[in-house]
């Protein structure tokens, strides 16, 4: 499952990699959108996004809604009732039957909710003990929110899979650079992959290169988080 510390951090990219990375080895990948927001029903969405990059067609969307809001918010918004996670891991359970490998990406963050009830893509998780990759910005702000989610999973019982840097700039600035060490602080753990924030922009070919070599070995490709720490993490004895 993918989630992310916030919205537009590159979940949707980042669950494209999992899946052509997965895709090349031979994998039979589906991929999930529980619920789709701030999306018309006739325009492209994440699952679109997944396609190109990823040439995946295993692809479902169980809820959209037009307005950029929560799964929440945008129900009641549109008079409709909210979408029911219980019934989407059901249909999670049956699909994972028959894949390999079935990737699930959230709407916004991890404590985002899908009904009234308080029902979060946390609750999903556990109900089907699936491991989360994080999501999350290298820059200023973004230890904060990987600090919380991190403990909001770990308060629920959601397994870690890694934290991945959705989006790595070719000019990292000083906050970025210093937040490589100390987002690994957080998760106890070396990053699980970094990719370039322009990835979206990639042919499929392009994209699978860029995929591999921005997963780490763990997510099925070649990323080594030592190399990038010492390539780009901050020495804090260097003088400004």
């Amino acid at each position: 499952m993918v989630t992310g510390t916030c919205t537009g951090v590159g979940k949707t990219i980042v669950t494209a990699a999992l899946a052509t990375v997965a895709r090349a080895r031979g994998a039979s990948v589906a991929v999930v959108k529980p619920g789709q927001t701030g999306v018309g029903p006739d325009e492209p969405g994440d699952l679109d996004v997944v396609r190109r990059l990823a040439g995946v067609e295993d692809l479902h969307e169980f809820a959209r809604f037009p307005d950029p809001l929560s799964p929440a918010a945008a129900a009641r918004r549109a008079g409709v009732p909210p979408l029911r996670l219980s019934d989407v891991a059901e249909r999670i359970g049956e699909l994972a039957e028959t894949r390999r490998l079935v990737l699930v990406e959230g709407a916004g963050g991890l404590l985002v909710r899908y009904d009234d009830d308080g029902t979060t893509f946390a609750d999903l998780a556990r109900w089907l003990h699936a491991a989360m990759v994080v999501v999350t910005r290298p820059d200023l702000g973004t230890l904060n929110h990987t600090a919380l989610t991190l403990e909001a999973m770990a308060h629920r019982g959601v397994q870690l899979a890694g934290v991945v840097i959705g989006q790595w700039p070719r000019e990292p600035d000083l906050a970025m650079r210093s937040n490589i060490t100390d987002l690994e602080t957080i998760s106890a753990r070396p990053l699980a992959g970094v990719l370039p924030e322009a990835a979206g922009r990639l042919d499929p070919a392009e994209f699978l290169l860029a995929a591999r070599a921005g997963l780490a070995p763990a997510l099925g490709g070649t990323f080594d988080a030592a190399t990038f720490r010492n390539a780009f993490a901050l020495d804090m004895k260097e003088k400004p």
